[in-house]
Formats: C-alpha cells, structure tokens, sequence
C-alpha cells in the first residue's frame, strides 16, 4: 500500500508500465468535473477508471476488500475517506469469496491500520492488501 500526494505519486517510477500510466492520468484528471461510469484507457481494457460515488460507513462496519489481479487506486474528490487495510497474509474471515468476473472478494476480519486520505492525496493498494 503507499499512501501519497498525487502530483508526487505521478512522478514516481514504480516499476510498472500501467500503474506509472495511471498515476499520470489521475494526476492529469483529478480536477475534472466528476461522473460516474468507467473509462478505458487503453484498447485490450487493462487499464481503467472506476469512478463511483459509494455510500461511506463508519469505522469499524467497513469490510476489506482485496483484488488478485488489478491494482486499486482510491482517489476521494471531496471528502477524506477513512479506510481500514491488513495484509492478505494475515486474515482468515472471508465473507464473500473470489469473483473471477469482479476480481474481488471481502474479508470480515479487523484492520491491521486505519488510514485517512484527503482530496488531493490517493492510496494505492495492491493485490497483497486488504
């Protein structure tokens, strides 16, 4: 997981071509007037935008979601979103099992950490987060 400023993170070389791409984009985009809806940013789809607006719950009623094949990168526009995260490595409660089709599944088990992040700022998290 790196949490960072956005225009800092775009300037990173990570080490992977896409996520190099779409940390440029969202630096490029942040501002735009928001709409929900996905957006390919590339032809073969392995590069896209989810923007949603999702109804925040209160600490401690979030479960942990986590991906096994696409990096998740939660830019707030707004409001500061506070989000609970753990190691894969450590949890044990699944609620919802793998979806091949949504590349998700949901554990029940308590966060390791808690981290806020601000307008202005994105999180990135990876298939071994939570």
């Amino acid at each position: 997981m790196i949490l960072g400023e956005i225009t800092d993170l775009a300037q990173l070389t990570i080490g992977n071509k896409l996520l190099n791409e779409a940390l440029c984009w969202v630096a490029e985009h942040h501002n735009d007037n928001f709409e929900t809806g996905t957006l390919f940013l590339n032809e073969n789809g392995t590069l896209k935008v989810n923007r949603e607006e999702v109804a925040m719950l209160p600490q401690g009623k979030q479960m942990l979601e986590a991906h096994k094949r696409y990096i998740d990168i939660h830019v707030p526009i707004s409001n500061e979103e506070t989000i609970g995260w753990a190691s894969i490595k450590h949890l044990q409660n699944i609620t919802k099992t793998y979806s091949e089709e949504n590349d998700i599944m949901f554990y029940g088990d308590e966060p390791q950490s808690y981290i806020t992040v601000r307008p202005g700022q994105c999180v990135i998290f990876f298939p071994e987060d939570a």
